[in-house]
């Protein structure tokens, strides 16, 4: 699927778009734009969150690229421009966030590398955060700073402890139920109401994002799946183990959203302790969308 351009939020000008192809046969929709202040400071790879688009991030693309940095940003696996796993395409689903790995891997070595100047850096949200910390131990030559917001590596508020719905999502995978909502139905979270909303406290981009979902459709995806959630679980097990974030050397600012009801900020303010090359900050207030927010 080609770019398309919403009507409040303008495309980057010039962007270089097209799709590769990971080892596993999945198609990754991608685009990368050079900053328009020559010399490049380098290239900075935007990962984004759960359920969103290249498309949603050209506000932070176009600032970027005003700051002197050329921009690489892609769809992951299941969601926005890239191929879908289920027949269903609102069910965004992973069998294990390893492959969400394997696309950023395969972003590096067939976009970035041959084609985007260096020095790289990584800018990630919520999801794409975790899958910076997962990749990290093996990014340490390539990558050389990660800001990471609102990292999800803890569940945030929720009605029912974190550790039953884990089991909850384990059995309904084990039995081959993976694929049912967990939460949310097929409703993209853009298509809620403002209020009471848990993204974001900025009106405008709000109203911007629901306007692209509605214009857009095929672009979105609904709530998590039992085997989404199982799988974000389990990844955040690992982060647990001592020697896993040993082994995390990039230099690391993990951004906590203030008023974050999404993901545990408790858990980012452990993890930041935890990082050898790496410390949290947090803005006071803000929601989980954090290049959504209000400026």
């Amino acid at each position: 699927m080609e770019l398309v351009q919403p009507v409040d939020n303008p495309m980057p000008p010039n962007p270089v778009s097209g799709h590769v192809e990971t080892v596993d046969g999945v198609k990754l929709r991608f685009a990368r734009w050079k900053t328009h202040r020559a010399p490049s400071s380098g290239t900075v790879l935007l990962l984004q969150g759960r359920a969103e688009y290249i498309e949603k991030q050209y506000e932070t693309i176009t600032d970027l690229r005003n700051s002197g940095h050329d921009v690489l940003a892609f769809d992951w696996r299941g969601q926005g421009g890239s191929s879908r796993l289920l027949k269903d395409r609102k069910r965004g689903y992973v069998a294990s966030f390893d492959q969400y790995v394997t696309d950023l891997d395969t972003i590096l070595e067939k976009v970035a590398l041959p084609d985007c100047r260096g020095p790289y850096f990584i800018l990630a949200h919520s999801t794409g955060s975790l899958v910076a910390l997962l990749a990290a131990p093996r990014l340490a030559n390539r990558i050389q700073r990660m800001v990471l917001a609102s990292p999800f590596v803890g569940f945030g508020a929720m009605p029912i402890p974190p550790r039953f719905l884990t089991s909850v999502a384990g059995f309904l995978s084990l039995i081959g139920l993976g694929s049912i909502y967990m939460a949310g139905g097929p409703t993209p979270d853009e298509k809620r109401t403002f209020t009471g909303n848990r993204l974001t406290s900025d009106t405008r981009r709000f109203t911007r994002n629901a306007g692209f979902a509605a214009q857009f459709p095929d672009l979105s995806i609904g709530g998590p799946t039992a085997g989404w959630l199982l799988a974000a679980a389990n990844a955040m097990e690992r982060l647990r183990d001592p020697d896993y974030v040993g082994a995390i050397n990039i230099p690391s600012l993990l951004v906590i959203a203030g008023a974050d009801e999404v993901v545990s900020n408790r858990a980012i303010e452990e993890l930041g302790r935890r990082l050898r090359s790496g410390h949290s900050i947090t803005i006071d207030g803000a929601k989980h969308e954090l290049l959504q927010e209000r400026d």
